[in-house]
């Protein structure tokens, strides 16, 4: 029997290889998941991971040998590349839609066309594409113009890894054993009233503190974090804490930090707040802000060096994609150096050989 067993697997030695390697990369990204969920790279090893069972599955199916099996996966890869050139091809459309819709039921800011800018620069990047009004130019000066187009690779690429890293924050763990529960601050409406958004994130909050204590845990405390901005009668710390008594928390169980004026001093300030509270840095906690906005407010917890993970409460989904791409944006100006790197990279490369072009030393 284990003559045989020996057999199979000298037979099979590559495809054991193979295997072996697809599962290491998921076990790579697994552990640096798990061990910090802020951490942009778990996109990259997950794409990686991706890619390897990609090929694992169409060595597997292929050595199979079986006609209908291949034809099916065949026709499923088909459908898929399909389903995604379509996708891109009348993404402009989606985009323009959205645009609309976010015009006609939220606020008439710049920030809230961000999907309209997207929509028209798709049309004008097809535009160019098939009009192709630079065939004709000198082969080194085309050349200089692939930089923008792989700039723009490059941009798409980090913005499927901040998506992917987005949409697995969604599912961190959520461990109902914390000592307190960090409550990021938005706008006041009326200068002193809780907007519905900020409503979302106390209830959210709340919410998560209630089932902790039916899990027979103890009563986290809740940060209410928010300073007062120069429109706003009082600080959203104080609105939002008046607003969570109303809903029955006990005010002992409050703790208030209206000093902060963005995100990160959320977080620097919240954490100084409950390592005076507890007596140590040894605390658990979590903040609370919506879904699309948690993974970027987690790198500002990063580099505010506070040990906690987020959890997002419900957006409505024609907002998403606006707010999404805002949140985007923020992330690579939050790394815009190793960006302004990668990019000058790309133009150096593009100039270079372009040089040897226009020199004939690549002729």
């Amino acid at each position: 029997m284990m003559i045989r067993i020996f057999e199979v697997l000298n037979q099979n030695r590559s495809f054991i290889i193979l295997s072996l390697i697809m599962l290491a990369t998921f076990a790579v990204f697994l552990i640096s998941w798990l061990k910090e969920p802020r951490r942009l790279l778990n996109g990259i090893l997950f794409t990686i991971f991706l890619l390897a069972f990609g090929v694992w599955l169409t060595v597997m199916i292929l050595s199979t040998s079986l006609r209908p099996l291949i034809l099916t996966y065949e026709i499923l890869i088909v459908l898929f590349v399909a389903t995604i050139t379509l996708l891109a091809a009348f993404s402009w459309l989606f985009f323009l839609w959205n645009a609309y819709i976010v015009w006609k039921r939220e606020s008439h800011t710049l920030s809230n066309l961000l999907t309209l800018f997207i929509g028209i620069g798709i049309i004008v990047v097809w535009l160019v594409a098939l009009v192709g009004p630079f065939r004709n130019l000198p082969s080194w000066v085309r050349i200089l113009l692939y930089a923008p187009t792989a700039i723009l690779d490059y941009l798409l690429f980090v913005a499927y890894n901040f998506l992917v890293n987005l949409t697995f924050y969604q599912i961190v763990p959520r461990q109902y054993n914390q000592d307190y529960l960090i409550v990021l601050g938005a706008g006041l409406s009326h200068g002193e009233q809780v907007t519905p958004l900020l409503a979302s994130r106390i209830n959210r909050a709340i919410e998560y503190a209630q089932k902790q204590v039916t899990k027979g845990r103890k009563m986290p405390k809740f940060i209410m974090s928010g300073g007062k901005g120069g429109d706003e009668k009082v600080s959203e710390a104080q609105a939002m804490t008046e607003y969570a008594i109303a809903r029955g928390i006990e005010p002992k169980d409050i703790l208030l930090e209206d000093n902060s004026n963005n995100t990160y001093q959320n977080m620097k300030f919240s954490a100084a707040v409950a390592a005076k509270d507890f007596g140590s840095k040894n605390y658990k906690a979590k903040f609370f802000s919506n879904n699309y906005h948690i993974f970027r407010a987690s790198l500002y917890a990063k580099a505010a060096d506070l040990n906690a993970n987020g959890v997002g409460c419900y957006t409505r989904l024609y907002f998403l994609p606006n707010a999404i791409v805002r949140e985007f944006a923020a992330v690579l100006l939050l790394k815009k150096k190793r960006h302004l790197v990668a990019i000058f990279l790309i133009i150096l490369f593009f100039a270079i050989y372009a040089l040897f072009d226009f020199t004939g030393i690549i002729h």
